[in-house]
């Protein structure tokens, strides 16, 4: 593995600090097991004992980072794992 460029670096650490916490590292974890692979904020809420707009913050961070995608249904919205991201991070952490 080579080093890190400073382009990569900022990358890696804007993604690193967007799951630094421990209700997206959960929020994750949900979307991932669930079995459609995507999961509407509605589903969310109560796992994590947040309320619709802590977790939609949350969510709104992780969509920025690139972690999880989002897809608007009429008033909700479904995220789903980015897994060019994950297996991004995965790579990095994983060297081979």
């Amino acid at each position: 593995m080579r080093p890190l460029g400073q382009d990569d670096a900022v990358e890696f650490a804007r993604l690193f600090k967007a799951v630094a916490d421990p209700t997206r590292l959960r929020l994750v974890s949900l979307v991932a097991a669930n079995v459609s692979n995507e999961a509407c904020v509605c589903d969310l809420t109560e796992p994590v004992g947040l309320g619709q707009p802590t977790v939609s913050h949350h969510l709104k961070i992780l969509v920025d980072a690139g972690v999880l995608d989002r897809e608007k249904r009429g008033v909700w919205s479904y995220y789903s794992i980015k897994a060019s991201t994950l297996d991004k991070l995965a790579a990095f952490l994983s060297p081979a």
